[in-house]
């Protein structure tokens, strides 16, 4: 079973997650993309919610299929969230941000009562940190930044589009570090965090209450103890 279909299944599993009259925020990525067209065909058969996007390709995807996209502000607070990761662990804890949306994806799931992710078997790992760590940074600070993620081992490495930089939503930068040495990943979210400038870290430490694995043509579910 390929990883393409592991996705499918995931996602198709998450989406019985959402019920009528429901805020749904909506994630961004490969895994996402199945999610988001399977809630597609639930409103085509009559289901009504309505949906935070995490990112401007997201929303337009959930608007080309008949999917009603309002503001977070207008929501005010989200019943579920389903997204996908680049990585988890055993733990709930994620890397994400390998689509760029993660400054809105955390703000998305901070607001959420209940945070879905999906993903593919591949994803599912014991030790956070193969997949380089994402950091959303403001433009005007960036190369400071690196110069100082490079004094702390991380070896950073700022992310570009083709000849350009690459720019978030937002029109900061993401600067991708390595993490796999570090051990203590709260006491590292907490030291980035600090260095002015960096806006947001691709680690979902405590936001998952559940994941779907796609495991060949079945899956998997995890869900967090209360």
């Amino acid at each position: 079973m390929s990883a393409v279909e592991e996705k499918k299944v995931a996602a198709l599993e998450a989406v019985k997650y959402v019920k009528e009259g429901m805020n749904v925020g909506l994630g961004t990525g490969s895994t996402a993309f199945f999610m988001i067209e399977a809630i597609g065909d639930l409103v085509k058969q009559g289901l009504s919610i309505k949906a935070v996007a995490t990112s401007i390709e997201t929303e337009k995807h959930a608007k080309k299929l008949g999917i009603q996209v309002i503001t977070l502000a207008e929501a005010k607070h989200l019943d579920v969230t389903i997204d996908g990761a680049d990585e988890v662990d055993d733990h709930f804890q994620l890397i994400k941000g390998g689509g760029g949306a993660l400054l809105r994806e955390k703000i998305v799931a901070h607001n959420s009562s209940r945070n879905i992710i999906i993903t593919d078997s591949s994803k599912k790992v014991s030790k956070l940190g193969k997949f380089k760590l994402p950091l959303e940074t403001i433009p005007f600070a960036t190369q400071l930044i690196i110069a100082e993620l490079t004094k702390m081992g991380l070896s950073p490495k700022q992310r570009m589009s083709g000849n350009d930089f690459y720019k978030t939503d937002e029109q900061n930068d993401i600067v991708d570090v390595d993490i796999w040495e570090q051990d203590n990943l709260i006491d590292l979210e907490n030291k980035l965090l600090h260095i002015p400038g960096i806006v947001e870290t691709g680690l979902f430490l405590t936001t998952t209450n559940i994941v779907i694995i796609g495991k060949g043509n079945e899956v998997e579910v995890f869900k967090k103890e209360a």
